[in-house]
């Protein structure tokens, strides 16, 4: 990405609002959002919320990240800083939960509705999931999707390799969606590969489910480092031509907690989600299905009928 894009990137979200906030525990501050380094330039991304009064949103991107609880991620003395800043400039759930433990079931929840009553980490060839998705409603619609794998050794890996985890991909396990899955589930790449050519280039499909290898999304490697991968995606997102378009918005959220604890992350990034907003609602993976659905005009699957919207409280 050339330097101009960037200044031109700044610019724009500049004239829509000024700098936002963030802090220790994800309460607002004046703190400026860190300076990343993306292909040999910087941008602060200061405003990279509120910038828009209203939108309709035409893509929804998920990243999740592995095994933390809401203290561990936004807690005082937090060891996640640059999401921490995002929190404070764009929306955080406060109240948000997994479903429940291990990984996959989770996984499997956020995108169908249901657990399929899977409760281990099983491979897809051991527990293939044989019913709807959400992968298969925004086919059906006539919609793009897409998943975007880290360090995924090919397109659609049902086998665990290396530092990429199978059972972080949900795409894989649905088996109806299979055949679509060999040519949409891909390996993410880095500055550029798959997902940054997507969002350079404005061709971003209406949904983008994006996994991080076993270290970047913590499961493996600290907090810190996977504080530090987000800051770098979360920076080329938030100052791509596909997201100052005005109508993509993304959740960052986190699989399960720890033991017991299943209180987690989420936080909300779009243009008109209102800087600083804290929502005390509970909310859960399901809740973040329905509002998926919602935005993108599909109808609601398993307990995700039942699940509350995340569309008002972050000004969707």
């Amino acid at each position: 990405m050339q330097v101009r894009v960037l200044a031109a990137a700044v610019a724009l979200v500049a004239a829509g609002c000024s700098a936002g906030s963030s802090t220790a525990g994800g309460r607002p501050s004046s703190a400026p959002l860190p300076k990343v380094s993306v292909e040999g330039a910087s941008y602060s991304g200061s405003a990279p919320c509120g910038w828009r009064a209203t939108t309709t949103y035409r893509h929804v991107i998920w990243i999740w990240m592995e095994n933390r609880t809401y203290a561990a991620v936004l807690g005082n003395g937090s060891a996640a800083p640059r999401l921490s800043a995002y929190a404070g400039k764009c929306g955080l759930a406060t109240q948000s939960y997994a479903i429940t433990h291990p990984s996959l079931p989770n996984y499997l929840a956020a995108t169908s509705g249901s657990t399929g009553g899977v409760t281990s980490d099983c491979g897809p060839a051991q527990c293939p999931q044989k019913r709807n998705s959400l992968f298969a409603q925004i086919q059906r619609a006539g919609k793009g999707w897409r998943g975007y794998a880290e360090s995924m050794p090919h397109n659609c890996d049902l086998s665990s390799a290396g530092r990429y985890a199978a059972r972080h991909n949900p795409a894989v396990y649905f088996t109806p969606v299979r055949s679509a899955c060999k040519n949409r589930d891909v390996p993410m790449g880095g500055a550029r590969g798959a997902f940054a050519n997507a969002l350079a280039q404005r061709t971003l499909p209406a949904f983008s489910f994006v996994t991080p290898d076993l270290c970047h999304d913590g499961h493996d490697c600290s907090t810190s480092t996977a504080d530090t991968w987000l800051g770098t995606w979360l920076l080329r997102i938030t100052s791509s031509p596909a997201y100052h378009a005005g109508n993509t918005v993304v959740f960052v959220t986190w699989d399960e907690g720890v033991g017991t604890n299943q209180r987690i992350a989420t936080v909300v990034i779009g243009p008109t989600v209102p800087r600083g907003t804290r929502a005390s609602a509970h909310f859960t993976h399901y809740s973040l299905l329905r509002t998926t659905e919602e935005l993108l005009g599909l109808s609601r699957l398993g307990s995700a009928a039942q699940a509350r919207s995340m569309r008002t409280a972050f000004h969707l």
